[in-house]
């Protein structure tokens, strides 16, 4: 755990401590080229314990916004959290373990120094093996070269690619020059991308060709490259002929070996700060139009330390990435988590498969796995699963949406998984606030997400008041602390309605927390079903549902009704092999073990779910589909 101890004790020199913040109120960072009207951003920090929230500026700070404001706003999170009366939903993290003052860059740095000859990347589809020592050249390599193009600090660099090695070499490369990666979903179409392309004013576009080795990235991108006066370069993970006005990644990588490149590189280095932005992640779309999550090298590292310590990694263990590096779990919960504990990262596949995943697990004698439910029930549904040999694994990371009781158990006993981790966050929180121990009982483990992680807090409120409730009761789950995103990228009116003035981040998700700390989600507020003026939670009728033997996955929301508002309806997932089962059968199961307005009134069978790309259920696609099919009324306004 050497990297761990030393990342806990040192900071480097010229690092903003905690006791140093006071003294730095505000500070301003300028983002070069950037889009007229958003010629800076100003950084707003609090003197608590728990920085407030930055937003992103548009020229200049709100009057509201300035020093003395918010200082104004330290002293009342300091009463806030002293003044927290006994029997309410309040927790605060630990302590202890001081925050990292550094950048992502200065870690990687750290971590290569003490395990050069460990093993930092396994990309099992590209056929690709480095050790820390020769990540870190390769990061170096490719920082020197997006220097000698002209990439300035806070430039956006967009990655638009599935997973493989470069695209955790451009992660740590467009940090170490102050650049801000821009995470594009791979299942982009045009529209999509130019959107995003233009929103993040992205001067720089690393590319795969396509996924699967095809061309269709090149193909999108040559029709819709006109729309998005940013762009400047096009660099394609490709060494075939490429179209005019492209560059390929291996030509960027030898560009860095000019002159000059070096002591270049060292300057920008030593001008960066820990809150600095560092990452544009668009959120996964589980409720339409994704929206720009800026998160600074101070949000994700430190979240990145916190899972690692909690999941106890160190520099022997290794640890399998299926999930997609695009979305936070990848990049932050995988890659980071590894590069601050000295931990291999294992690529299975440029994408998720279940049958590569396992494979990899059996081959890399993997100590860890990564995934969202959907993910470990296609893994325990193969039918040659037996044949993999997964006793390695010991821990590994499961979230993104709620995993079903049973399915955590099995993950347990037959993955033998027994220390595995439940983790609970969202982007805008860098992302994990929550998160299981290992030293949890079982009955927590499958059941809560876990209490707060270190240098955190969070509290349950009543919708609508803001009144913390009791603890056990009902509310919207609000987080506050370092992990807290710097704000929508150019879109300060949701970043307002996103972080309130005392800076607590409004989840959306309604939560309960109990006297020792632990929360239990209970679904999305937008989730939540209204049927004749009864609140129901979709999840508690997914896990009774789980139950039945024949049920592989359920998704469970609401649709409009004319008499009673809504209605429940449940689309259900069979297990292979299941037959005669139907509507019937579930709606019997549910006689008298769950109240009555809570048995589905609509029900169908499906082999899938729509689903991000990043495997969350898309409830209000469904939910539309299900309008469109039953032929119901609107949903009322």
């Amino acid at each position: 755990m050497l990297v761990l101890q030393l990342a806990a004790a040192v900071a480097p020199t010229g690092a903003i401590r905690r006791d140093d913040v006071s003294k730095r109120h505000m500070r301003r960072q300028q983002h070069p080229g950037g889009p007229p009207g958003r010629g800076c951003c100003w950084r707003v920090q609090s003197s608590s314990s728990s920085r407030s929230n930055a937003v992103l500026r548009k020229g200049k700070v709100a009057p509201s916004e300035g020093a003395a404001s918010q200082q104004q706003r330290g002293q009342q999170q300091q009463q806030q959290q002293e003044a927290a009366p006994k029997g309410v939903s309040y927790v605060r993290g630990a302590t202890d373990v001081p925050l990292l003052e550094e950048t992502l860059g200065q870690c990687l740095d750290r971590t290569a120094a003490a395990f050069p000859d460990r093993e930092a990347v396994v990309s099992l589809h590209q056929g690709q093996r480095l050790t820390y020592q020769q990540f870190h050249a390769r990061v170096e390599e490719a920082a020197r070269g997006l220097l000698s193009l002209g990439v300035q600090k806070l430039d956006r660099v967009g990655v638009w690619a599935p997973n493989c090695v470069e695209w955790v070499v451009l992660q740590y490369a467009t940090a170490k020059i102050g650049a801000v990666l821009v995470n594009l979903n791979p299942a982009y179409r045009a529209g999509e991308l130019s959107y995003a392309l233009r929103q993040a004013g992205v001067s720089l576009l690393v590319l795969a060709t396509g996924l699967k080795g095809s061309d269709e990235y090149l193909d999108i991108v040559g029709t819709i490259r006109g729309e998005v006066p940013t762009l400047r370069y096009c660099v394609v993970l490709s060494e075939g002929q490429l179209p005019e006005g492209y560059l390929s990644w291996s030509a960027l990588c030898a560009a860095g070996g000019g002159p000059g490149l070096e002591a270049a590189l060292r300057e920008r280095e030593a001008g960066l700060l820990p809150d600095d932005s560092v990452n544009i992640q668009l959120t996964s779309g589980t409720t339409g139009f994704p929206k720009a999550a800026t998160l600074s090298h101070r949000n994700i590292l430190n979240n990145g330390l916190f899972i690692a310590r909690t999941c106890l990694y160190s520099e022997a263990d290794r640890v399998c990435i299926p999930v997609p590096l695009y979305h936070c779990f990848g990049m932050v919960i995988g890659n980071i988590a590894c590069v601050c504990s000295g931990a291999a990262m294992v690529y299975p596949a440029e994408s998720f498969s279940p049958d590569a995943t396992l494979a990899a697990v059996q081959a890399e004698a993997c100590t860890s796995l990564y995934g969202v439910p959907t993910m470990f029930i296609a893994e325990l549904a193969l039918p040659n699963f037996q044949q993999y040999r997964l006793d390695s694994l010991r821990t590994g990371v499961m979230a993104g949406s709620t995993c079903p009781v049973e399915v955590m158990k099995r993950v347990r006993t037959e993955m033998h998984m027994s220390d595995v981790t439940i983790c609970y966050g969202m982007t805008e929180t860098s992302p994990v606030s929550f998160q299981t121990s290992v030293e949890d009982p079982l009955d927590r483990r499958v059941s809560t997400v876990g209490r707060i992680h270190p240098h955190l807090e969070a509290r349950v409120v009543e919708p609508g008041s803001g009144k913390t409730v009791p603890h056990g009761a009902v509310g919207e789950l609000q987080v506050r602390g370092y992990s807290v995103m710097v704000g929508y990228w150019g879109d300060e009116a949701a970043t307002q309605r996103a972080i309130d003035q005392a800076g607590w981040m409004r989840t959306g998700d309604l939560a309960t927390l109990d006297a020792a700390g632990y929360c239990t989600v209970v679904g999305r507020i937008k989730d939540m079903i209204l049927r004749g003026g009864e609140n129901i939670y979709p999840r508690e009728i997914e896990e009774f549902l789980y139950r039945h033997p024949a049920v592989a996955d359920v998704q469970v929301f609401g649709v409009p009704s004319r008499l009673y508002g809504e209605q429940v309806c449940a689309w259900v997932k069979l297990r292979e092999g299941t037959s005669g089962i139907g509507r019937a059968e579930l709606r019997e199961w549910c006689r008298g073990q769950i109240a009555r307005h809570k048995v589905p009134r609509y029900w169908k069978f499906v082999d899938s779910y729509p689903l991000t790309v990043s495997g969350k259920p898309q409830k209000y696609k469904m939910r539309e589909q299900a309008i469109e099919e039953l032929r119901l009324p609107p949903p009322r306004r």
